[in-house]
């Protein structure tokens, strides 16, 4: 007895973002799972694509005392229990679509299943669990500050220490994770430096509004300068520990 209404908003919300970051990808057609899943989504929201404020109240009850979305700290866990930071092109190299599809699906019911083997799973579904935020990480009435000070490590870090808690939660352990990426004993295997790091996660962090491409080209290079200069400078020693 659930009204139509619910599942018409439920699709409608759906629609609106399928349009924006395009639908499903992959080689192979839903699965059985998978078409279950989404029948229950309405009820069960998904970790992504949802708020962070939403992701953080929906573990409430499974994970009380825990200040982080579960789903990021355990993707990253796993991508470094993959030995993610001695692994060529981490980041860049996009897991198989159909495994990240289906590693998806498990988050979603809060399991990590053992036996992965290829850490660019994980990874990429870390990244499109960031970029399928329904508020990007940094609000949007904080990017002109951003891209204003994208060079200035001093403003850019009070940027950061401005935004809303949870956000500055989810930013600083994203940076400190990327932090151990530029170490320089793992950036000599895994060919990805600072600016190669800032490159693939900017997108995931800052979206430009503009519809210009003018804009968005130029913003594009301040937006990777702005999160480069945090990974470089930004001191996340505060989240040791913190989950």
């Amino acid at each position: 007895g659930v009204a139509i209404s619910t599942y018409a908003k439920y699709c409608y919300n759906k629609l609106q973002k399928a349009a924006l970051t395009g639908a499903k990808k992959g080689l192979k057609k839903p699965n059985i799972e998978e078409i279950r899943h989404a029948k229950n989504a309405v009820f069960n929201p998904s970790m992504f694509g949802s708020s962070l404020q939403d992701i953080v109240a929906m573990q409430k009850e499974r994970y009380p005392d825990r200040q982080l979305p579960w789903v990021q700290t355990r993707l990253s866990e796993e991508v470094l229990a993959l030995n993610g930071d001695q692994t060529e092109g981490i980041f860049r190299v996009p897991g198989d679509i159909d495994e990240v599809n289906a590693l998806k699906l498990q988050v979603d019911q809060w399991k990590i299943p053992t036996g992965l083997e290829d850490p660019h799973v994980p990874a990429s579904l870390l990244k499109l669990w960031y970029r399928e935020l329904e508020e990007p990480l940094i609000p949007h009435e904080f990017y002109e500050r951003c891209i204003s000070h994208y060079e200035n490590p001093e403003a850019a870090i009070a940027v950061v220490h401005s935004l809303p808690r949870i956000n500055k939660m989810v930013l600083c352990y994203l940076i400190r994770f990327l932090q151990v990426f530029v170490q320089p004993a793992n950036v000599a295997v895994t060919k990805m430096d600072v600016n190669n790091l800032a490159m693939v996660m900017a997108p995931n962090c800052l979206r430009c509004q503009s519809d210009d491409p003018r804009v968005i080209f130029e913003n594009t290079r301040k937006e990777m300068s702005f999160i480069r200069v945090l990974i470089q400078h930004l001191d996340t020693s505060f989240m040791e520990g913190v989950l």
